[in-house]
């Protein structure tokens, strides 16, 4: 079987059991997934997703709806003072 072939024989079931593997890195028996297996897996995933999913509910897809370029896609503005810079952190005892 081909790649090809074999990316036309995932199921919704088998798409959503790789998806889950992925997720907790672990096979439906518990078996963990070697790095291997998690790239091929992420693979047939997008390969099902671009084929059978409209691209708003593919893994990855990020929203950008209305903002306008250089706009924050936080829900509040960052605040005009310098509350946000780094602080150091200091370790009490």
């Amino acid at each position: 079987m081909d790649y090809e072939q074999l990316i036309s024989n995932i199921t919704p079931d088998i798409h959503a059991s790789l998806k889950r593997a992925i997720e907790i890195g672990k096979w439906p028996d518990g078996r963990r997934l070697t790095q291997e297996q998690k790239e091929l897996c992420m693979e047939a995933v997008i390969s099902y997703e671009q084929r059978h999913l409209a691209q708003t509910d593919r893994v990855g897809h990020i929203d950008r709806g209305s903002k306008a370029e250089g706009e924050l896609c936080d829900d509040q503005p960052a605040p005009a003072n310098n509350q946000n810079q780094e602080r150091p952190l200091k370790w009490s005892e």
